[in-house]
């Protein structure tokens, strides 16, 4: 029997051998913006890790849109000469597609690592002046954003341009724009963090006009035929805030200025919001958008069987599955989902001698 997950699936003009995308994560490891030793042998691994298609964490479009000290960023030309350097590293020894999420974290910027306690940083730690669609903190205990001017718009707009150039001229064959996840152009969707009185804010049209715009602008760099996508919110888990209906009508929308595909995540837009944290959680938002904006779905979210994530694909609920915290267990998760659902998957010459066709070891796995 044909394996759904490992089914080719064409995204503009890309072809991706199978179904399964290395989710973005973010490392906390650069500095200012530049990418380190680590980028490059956390991504070399990964680009070997049988998915199609290998997207690098949260990048910043400009300083202060990185979430910590530590997030990558690709705003100057040490960002990006530093990027190339790993991109041509994942290229010469890796099997996988390589694309980049753009982002810029709004109000929920200048924070600390993870490991630090990801809470707000202090003046003492060089924390910086936020922004955001209006003038409200993400939590009680956070920072009040400075509301964005249109001017503030009109540069991060453009800084997401440059920072599409940029991916470019570094080889990526695909750009991603976070939308999702509580941050700035999930902001501007938001009804609880957007109440702006001026056109971009108020009704749903009016709240994704700057998203759009982005889409818009970036995609008019972008080479014919290079993908472009955006992880969007399914659900903001919160009164008043975002449904599984606006996700669909912004997945649309977006189609509609020419993105080819969207990650379909929820949550993060505040600290009150009430996650389901089930398998699958975000795959009945994702279904619902495939079904209604009719374009190419990947669903996240607590995904980490190879079965689970056949059955996802086989029933049409998503186009692809992204998995990112079942990447950091298991590396070469795709090499185990291929033999579980008895499909083949591109290994390096060096690792051939642990394929299932000449590794009796392999029948012992679970």
């Amino acid at each position: 029997m044909t394996s759904a997950l490992f089914s080719r699936i064409q995204l503009a003009d890309l072809e991706l051998a199978n179904r399964i995308v290395v989710s973005p994560m973010c490392q906390y490891s650069a500095d200012d913006g530049v990418a380190s030793d680590w980028h490059l042998n956390h991504l070399g691994m990964l680009a070997n890790s049988g998915a199609a298609l290998l997207v690098i964490e949260a990048t910043g479009v400009e300083r202060r849109g990185r979430i910590s000290h530590g997030c990558l960023g690709l705003y100057s030309d040490d960002c990006e000469a530093a990027l190339g350097r790993v991109i041509a590293h994942c290229r010469r020894y890796g099997t996988a597609k390589l694309g980049i999420q753009l982002a810029h974290a709004g109000r929920k910027a200048s924070a600390r690592r993870p490991w630090e306690g990801g809470q707000p940083l202090t003046p003492g730690e060089d924390a910086w002046q936020t922004i955001a669609p209006s003038a409200i903190a993400f939590d009680p205990d956070w920072p009040e954003p400075r509301e964005m001017t249109v001017s503030d718009m009109e540069r991060v707009r453009d800084s997401f341009v440059e920072a599409a150039k940029r991916a470019i001229r570094v080889g990526m064959d695909a750009i991603e724009l976070h939308g999702a996840h509580g941050y700035l152009i999930h902001s501007f969707l938001s009804p609880i963090s957007n109440k702006r009185n001026d056109g971009y804010g108020g009704s749903l049209a009016a709240r994704m006009r700057y998203p759009l715009e982005i889409a818009q602008a970036v995609r008019a760099v972008m080479p014919r035929g290079m993908p472009l996508g955006a992880r969007i919110t399914g659900n903001d888990w919160v009164q008043g805030g975002l449904t599984p209906d606006d996700a669909a009508a912004f997945a649309r929308a977006m189609k509609d200025v020419g993105v080819d595909f969207v990650c379909v995540s929820s949550g993060g837009i505040s600290a009150d919001a009430r996650p389901s944290l089930v398998a699958n959680t975000n795959v009945q938002f994702a279904e619902k958008v495939k079904r209604e904006a009719g374009i190419a779905t990947r669903t996240v979210g607590l995904i980490a069987a190879p079965k689970q994530a056949e059955a996802i694909v086989a029933e049409g609920k998503a186009d692809m599955v992204a998995l990112a915290r079942a990447m950091l267990d298991d590396p070469h998760w795709g090499w185990r989902a291929a033999h579980v659902l008895g499909a083949e998957v591109v290994r390096p010459n060096q690792y051939q001698r642990a394929s299932p066709k000449v590794w009796a070891g392999a029948a012992f796995r679970d």
